[in-house]
């Protein structure tokens, strides 16, 4: 009997191995270059187009929250790009690891956006949600676990 496709991907995704703590830092710290990289030329836009049309040089009051909301989608846009459709971020691409859903499947922009609101969460108390790697059986994260999403490694490019 032939199996279904979810299934299928279901039993490749068990056999699947999860970053460790070490990787996954490295992907962060890679990809938190980046993201500042990207916030600094945001940023440098949105002042030019403000001072341009305030004709003030300081960004105060509610130009200031406008400006903060527009740096968090900024963040948020970087990370809902590269988590979905089968993409990886640039660390991930450098480190050999992709996130996909607990059932196999890339990513939505929902699934993106709930796993990046639970990292933050789960990371500020001390970098408890990540430092959970150590004792899951699965080497997840708090936020992977309540995300419904898992990294995975994936297989080395074979050398010329």
């Amino acid at each position: 009997m032939l199996q279904s496709t979810t299934e299928t991907v279901a039993q490749d995704l068990s056999r699947a191995r999860a970053p460790g703590l070490l990787r996954r830092l490295a992907t962060m710290a890679y990809d938190l270059l980046l993201v500042f990289s990207v916030l600094v030329v945001a940023a440098a836009l949105f002042y030019t187009l403000y001072s341009a049309a305030a004709g003030s040089e300081s960004i105060t009051g509610p130009a200031r929250l406008l400006f903060q909301a527009y740096l968090l989608a900024v963040i948020a846009g970087y990370y809902v790009y590269f988590w979905t459709g089968g993409r990886q971020t640039l660390g991930m691409r450098a480190w050999r690891t992709r996130l996909l859903r607990a059932d196999g499947e890339n990513l939505r922009a929902a699934d993106a956006l709930r796993r990046l609101l639970l990292a933050v969460l789960t990371l500020a108390p001390a970098g408890a949600g990540l430092l959970w790697v150590l004792l899951d059986r699965d080497g997840l994260a708090w936020y992977d676990r309540l995300s419904g999403t898992r990294p995975v490694l994936t297989l080395q490019k074979p050398k010329p």
